[in-house]
C-alpha cells in the first residue's frame, strides 16, 4: 500500500508539470488504435509535378548511416551494435532495442547507395512493412525522418532516375502520400520537443515539393507546427529548449535541410538555424566534439561543418539555456551547467546534473560528463541520468531530481540566484538549488565557478542544512586521464599532451579514486576513474582547484 501511494505521488509530481492538454493527449495517444493497412499499397495515380532538391543537401546524421558496402552485405551497425538483417533488411529486427529499430527505419543509409539498391530497399519496405500494431516504422518519429530522407534522396541526386522509372515513381508517390497523411493526422503533440519539430519539418519539406492538393495540406500543417515550435524550441541565446547539445545539433541539421529546400520554409528556418549554429559553436570542445550535457552522444547528429564559424576565445554565456564557460587559444575550455533540467513539459532528455561541468586542457578532454549509452530502461540508463554520474555534488546518496522510467522526471531542481560576470579574461558564475530540500534537514547546495584565462578553474561549494548531511563532490575523468600522486588535499592528473594539479580543502582530505563509466556513444560504456571528495555537516564549505601544468 505504501509503495503504491509513493508511486501515485510521484506520478502526480510528474504529470502536474505538463502543459494544459498535454496529459490528456498522453492518455489519448495510449488509447488510440495503431494505424492499420487494408492490404497492399494502392496506387494514387502518377506522381504529380515535383520540385528538385540540391544534390549537396545536408546528408544523414553523423555516423548513423552505415557504409554502402555494409548495407549490401546485409549487416547493419547502429548504436555500435552490428546485426545481420539481410538485404533488403528484415524490417522487424526482432530482439534489438527500440532505438536500434528506429535507426533502421530512418533509412538514412539510403543516402550512401546507388539508385538501384536504394530503390529496391524502398520497394521492399513498401511491400513488407505495412501499417499495423508493433510496426515501428510507422511511429511518427521514424516516419518523419524517413519521409525527409526519401525526399532528399529521390528528389535530389536520384531525381532523374526516379522520374524515369514509372512503376517506382508512382509507388514512391503513393507511399509518400500515405505516410504524410498519417503524420499530418498524428503529430506528436503529446510529447512536444524535438519529436514535434521533426514532424513539422518533414511535413513542410514533403509538402513544398509536390503540386498536389494533399501536399498543400502537408505544407500548411508543417508550417503551423514550425511557426509555433521554432520560437519555443530555439531559445533567444541560440540554445535548444531540451538543453542537449546533441539534439541542438540535430535541430540545426533539420533546419539546414529546410534552408536548402528554399522557398518560404527555408526563410522560416534560416534565422533559427543561425542562432543554433552560433550557440552550438560555443558548446563544442577544442577536439571538435560537442559537450555531452544531458542526453548527448557522439555520432548521432552532424557537427563538422554545421556551425557558421569557430567559437571566439574568451568567456561565453547562454543565459536562456543556462550554459556558461570559456575557451582559450591554448586549448583550455570549460562549460558549466546552471540551467534547468529541461522544459517542464518535456524533461525526458534531462539528467540530474545541475552545477556539473566539463573541462578540456591543452586541447584534451580531462573532466567529462558520463554521457549516455542507451535509452532502454535499466541500470545503465539510470546511471547515466543520475547525479553520481556527473561533476557536481550528491547529498545523502540521492539524486537532485526524481528520475524514474527511462525518461520520466517528477521532482526536479531549479537554479536560483544565478549570477555570471566577466573577470578580465575569465568569469565568475554562482547559483544555488533546492533539489534536496525534500530531504531531512532541507539541504541547499550553492556553487561558484571561477575561471582564469590561463585555464585555472576554482569551484567553491556550500551546503546549508538544518541537520548534518553527507555530501560527495565528484570529478569524472576521461579514460585517457589517470590520477597520480594522490595525497591528502591534492593529486596530479596525467593525460595525453599535458598534466594538471588538483587541490581541495574543506572536504575530507583523503579522496577516493573510484571506478566509473564513460559513455560517449550509444552502445559504448568505457571504464574510467572518478575522484570523490566527501564531507559531513550542517554547514559544509569546500573548494576544488584544477590548474593546468
Amino acid at each position: 500500500m505504501a509503495a503504491g501511494l509513493r508511486a501515485a505521488a510521484r506520478l502526480v509530481r510528474t504529470v502536474r508539470q505538463l502543459r494544459a492538454g498535454q496529459a490528456w493527449r498522453q492518455v489519448l495517444h495510449r488509447l488510440r488504435p495503431a494505424p492499420r493497412a487494408r492490404g497492399p499499397l494502392a496506387p494514387r495515380g502518377a506522381m504529380p509535378r515535383c520540385g528538385k532538391l540540391p544534390a549537396d543537401m545536408p546528408g544523414a546524421s553523423a555516423g548513423s548511416a552505415p557504409p554502402p558496402g555494409d548495407v549490401r552485405s546485409g549487416a547493419l551497425t547502429f548504436l555500435n551494435r552490428r546485426e545481420a538483417v539481410g538485404f533488403p533488411p528484415d524490417w522487424r529486427a526482432a530482439g534489438t532495442p527500440k532505438l536500434w529499430r528506429y535507426n533502421l527505419h530512418y533509412h538514412e543509409f539510403l543516402e550512401g547507395l546507388a539508385f538501384e539498391p536504394a530503390r529496391d530497399v524502398v520497394l521492399d519496405w513498401i511491400a513488407r512493412h505495412r501499417p499495423g500494431r508493433g510496426q515501428v516504422g510507422w511511429e511518427p518519429y521514424p516516419l518523419s525522418l524517413r519521409l525527409s530522407v526519401w525526399c532528399a534522396v529521390f528528389l535530389g541526386p536520384h531525381r532523374a532516375r526516379t522520374l524515369a522509372d514509372a512503376r517506382f515513381r508512382d509507388l514512391l508517390w503513393a507511399s509518400l502520400a500515405e505516410q504524410a497523411d498519417l503524420l499530418r493526422a498524428r503529430p506528436e503533440r503529446h510529447l512536444l520537443g524535438n519529436h514535434l519539430l521533426e514532424n513539422g519539418a518533414a511535413l513542410a519539406l514533403a509538402g513544398s515539393l509536390f503540386d498536389h492538393p494533399a501536399a498543400r495540406g502537408w505544407l500548411g500543417a508543417g508550417q503551423r507546427i514550425l511557426e509555433r515550435e521554432l520560437p519555443e524550441q530555439v531559445l533567444p541565446d541560440g540554445g535548444h529548449c531540451e538543453r542537449s547539445p546533441m539534439y541542438q545539433a540535430r535541430a540545426l541539421h533539420v533546419l539546414r535541410r529546410l534552408e536548402a529546400a528554399g522557398s518560404e520554409i527555408g526563410a522560416l528556418a534560416a534565422p533559427c538555424a543561425a542562432r543554433l549554429a552560433a550557440a552550438l559553436a560555443v558548446l563544442t570542445h577544442p577536439d571538435g566534439g560537442i559537450a555531452l550535457l544531458n542526453d548527448s552522444a557522439f555520432g548521432v547528429a552532424p557537427t563538422t561543418g554545421a556551425t557558421d564559424s569557430a567559437a571566439p576565445e574568451g568567456p561565453f554565456a547562454l543565459p536562456d539555456t543556462g550554459y556558461y564557460g570559456a575557451r582559450t587559444g591554448a586549448g583550455h575550455y570549460v562549460v558549466c551547467d546552471a540551467g534547468p533540467l529541461g522544459p517542464d513539459y518535456q524533461p525526458g532528455h534531462g539528467h540530474a546534473d545541475l552545477f556539473s561541468f566539463e573541462l578540456s586542457l591543452h586541447g584534451t578532454r580531462v573532466v567529462v560528463d558520463s554521457g549516455v549509452a542507451t535509452y532502454e530502461r535499466g541500470p545503465l540508463r539510470d546511471y547515466c541520468r543520475s547525479t553520481r554520474a556527473h561533476n557536481t555534488v550528491e547529498i545523502e546518496g540521492q539524486d537532485q531530481a526524481e528520475l524514474w522510467g527511462a525518461f520520466r522526471v517528477g521532482r526536479r531542481p531549479r537554479p536560483e540566484g544565478v549570477v555570471w560576470h566577466r573577470r578580465g579574461g575569465g568569469f565568475e558564475l554562482s547559483a544555488r538549488h533546492g533539489g534536496y530540500r525534500h530531504l531531512p534537514g532541507r539541504p541547499v547546495h550553492a556553487r561558484t565557478f571561477r575561471w582564469r584565462p590561463h585555464g585555472s578553474l576554482e569551484i567553491r561549494d556550500r551546503i546549508d542544512a538544518q541537520r548534518p548531511v553527507r555530501a560527495v563532490a565528484r570529478l569524472h575523468l576521461h579514460p585517457d586521464c589517470r590520477i597520480a600522486d594522490l595525497r591528502p588535499g591534492r593529486c596530479a592528473l596525467r593525460f595525453p599532451g599535458g598534466s594538471a594539479a588538483v587541490h581541495w580543502s574543506g572536504w575530507t582530505p583523503a579522496a577516493d579514486a573510484a571506478e566509473s563509466r564513460y559513455c560517449p556513444e550509444f552502445g559504448r560504456a568505457q571504464p574510467n576513474r572518478c575522484l570523490e571528495l566527501s564531507g559531513t555537516g550542517g554547514r559544509l564549505a569546500g573548494s576544488i582547484t584544477i590548474e593546468p601544468a
